[in-house]
């Protein structure tokens, strides 16, 4: 089991969940994080720490997110995608895009 950062974290990329994983399995890419699945030991403290409830377990993750479990396995092996193991400041426009659904399409991956 793992942890999966789901689609309200694209254009916002919030960091306060990275600052407390005890694995650093957080990576980053341009405009979203994801957590290395291997790597994650499902001690969830992560989750409740982001401000846009982007980080769910996948066990429980909702049907229509249920892809963002193979692109958190796929990311997490992305060269383009660096381990990031502290908090920084979310991305410029963040407050606009933070309740916007369907954001797929806008993934810089």
């Amino acid at each position: 089991m793992a942890f999966v950062v789901t689609e309200a974290c694209i254009q916002c990329k919030y960091t306060d969940c990275v600052s407390v994983c005890p694995m650093d399995c957080f990576l980053e890419g341009p405009n979203f994080l994801v957590i290395h699945p291997d790597e994650c030991i499902d001690c969830s403290i992560c989750a409740p720490e982001c401000p846009v409830g982007a980080i769910v377990s996948d066990q429980e993750i909702a049907p229509e997110q249920r892809h963002f479990i193979e692109l958190n396995r796929r990311l997490s092996k992305d060269p383009r995608y660096t381990r990031i193991s502290r908090s920084k400041d979310p991305l410029p426009d963040h407050g606009q895009w933070a309740e916007t659904k369907n954001k797929l399409g806008l993934l810089d991956a």
